[in-house]
């Protein structure tokens, strides 16, 4: 039986992320992956949020990518809303239009660096856990079987996840949307905007460039609802396209086609026992808001840091139940804005157009309520919740502060350490050495704050005392 700290079952964006902190602090993973090694152009993510780039950020990711990406700085919902990302409060004030192939591409090289442990061709065929760690059966290319140990595992293999069936978690939800149509297409003529999309009556249409001379197109009927196994072909996209777009700017030379359906679905839970589900193996839904990618990746960025905590030694198993209690809040809230957005796009009773006149009329003039919209959906406008009596600060995102030496919060936590920005300094020489940076304010401000690795704010107050950080310190980072 062969052993490793953690096992990691899926190389997608989530499973990639995830091994990649890992290894970077110093706990040995192996990443599980049942198809071949190779990245597919065949993407199907294609926007990355602020708080994602945030994220990427503190890995020194991120300016890679926008080099690679086109940035997308207004939205439009509905057909004539539109949006302005100038004022978002980010280093990252746009959408960033970039395939998730590309994204996996920097995340394996990072973890490749890292020296995450890949068994590509290896499918899990069965998981059992006790006390002291988890083992998995899997099955090799060539039909070979071999049993593998680890201390924790996490299960980020999509919405057919084997680790979430072998643990015996439902994922109880729906079909929202059936018989959507998706094809990667040469166009003959460019759309004008960067992404394209909009429904009239029952038909809906998105078009988004690769940045290889192909775009994709994801299309639906609401009048077609056929199974997915229906023969599909250019001419039904094209059709789709125009009766939702008005033409269909001579999409022609398809490299992929396929029919599909979209559900809204939710695992009741995150964590059995030393089990984990990530990213699509825990929640999915409507590609509406381009969501989907990006919250996963932010499960991974919550879960990286407390799983190397806890195999470090300096915190207990309990600190791995606050992902329950953090990541399904707002699994649950993605859920249902992008099921929000599906619906009030492709309203047709008068009831549901009367109500998207009136959410349109709230977002187009009243500026909170445009910018809770826009928190949710960029991901910055979640926060933890924090215990009875903690500082206001305590559980929000850390905005990329600047600091005394000139540099930013979020290259100061490209360490994978936790960050503790103060008026003053501190010596941090002492128990915490390796695993804490010091930072003083840029401004004036006497607010004392300790950053989690993930980006969040752990604890805060006004006018700490040395006592008074040493004993946060205890607590937090251990």
């Amino acid at each position: 039986m062969n052993g490793t700290p953690v096992i990691v079952v899926g190389s997608g964006p989530t499973g990639l992320l995830l091994a990649g902190d890992l290894a970077t602090a110093g706990v040995p993973v192996t990443v599980v992956e049942r198809r071949p090694h190779e990245i597919s152009n065949l993407s199907r993510a294609f926007v990355l949020h602020a708080r994602t780039l945030e994220q990427l950020d503190a890995r020194a990711l991120a300016d890679g990518l926008e080099a690679l990406g086109q940035r997308l700085d207004k939205l439009r919902l509905f057909g004539h809303l539109t949006i302005d990302l100038d004022d978002l409060p980010s280093r990252f004030n746009h959408l960033l239009v970039l395939p998730q192939y590309e994204v996996e591409k920097a995340l394996e090289r990072r973890a490749v660096e890292a020296g995450v442990d890949f068994r590509y061709e290896t499918e899990v065929t069965g998981l059992s856990q006790d006390g002291t760690g988890v083992t998995v059966e899997v099955r090799g290319a060539d039909g070979s079987t071999e049993s593998l140990r680890a201390e924790y595992l996490v299960g980020a293999d999509g919405m057919r996840s084997a680790v979430r069936d072998a643990i015996g978690l439902p994922f109880p939800g729906h079909s929202v949307i059936r018989s959507v149509v998706l094809a990667d297409v040469r166009l003959a003529e460019q759309p004008e905007t960067l992404l394209t999309v909009n429904a009239v009556g029952d038909a809906f249409a998105f078009i988004a460039p690769f940045g290889d001379g192909y775009h994709r197109v994801i299309a639906w009927n609401r009048a077609r609802d056929v199974p997915d196994s229906e023969r599909l072909d250019l001419d039904e996209i094209k059709e789709v396209t125009r009766l939702a777009l008005g033409r269909d700017f001579g999409m022609h030379d398809a490299r992929w086609m396929s029919r599909f359906h979209s559900d809204e679905r939710q695992a009741p839970a995150y964590r059995v026992g030393r089990v984990f589900l990530a990213g699509d193996a825990a929640h999915v839904h409507t590609p509406a808001g381009g969501q989907g990618m990006n919250t996963g990746l932010q499960d991974a960025a919550n879960l990286s840091w407390k799983l190397a905590q806890v195999m470090g030694g300096h915190a207990g198993s309990a600190l791995l139940d606050t992902y329950q209690s953090e990541r399904h809040p707002v699994g649950r809230s993605v859920l249902r804005s992008s099921g929000g957005i599906v619906r009030l796009a492709m309203a047709e009773r008068p009831w549901e157009l009367a109500l998207r006149a009136a959410v349109t009329t709230v977002l187009d003039h009243a500026t909170p309520a445009r910018r809770r919209m826009l928190g949710r959906l960029t991901g910055i406008g979640y926060r933890y919740a924090a215990p009875r009596g903690s500082h206001p600060l305590t559980g929000t995102r850390a905005p990329d502060v600047a600091l005394a030496d000139g540099g930013r919060l979020y290259e100061s936590l490209r360490g994978g350490h936790f960050v503790l920005i103060t008026p003053d300094g501190h010596d941090d020489r002492g128990a915490h050495k390796g695993r804490l940076t010091v930072e003083r304010w840029a401004s004036g401000r006497r607010t004392t704050v300790l950053v989690r690795p993930d980006g969040y704010v752990g604890w805060a107050a006004e006018g700490a005392d040395v006592q008074g950080i040493e004993a946060a310190l205890a607590a937090h980072v251990g």
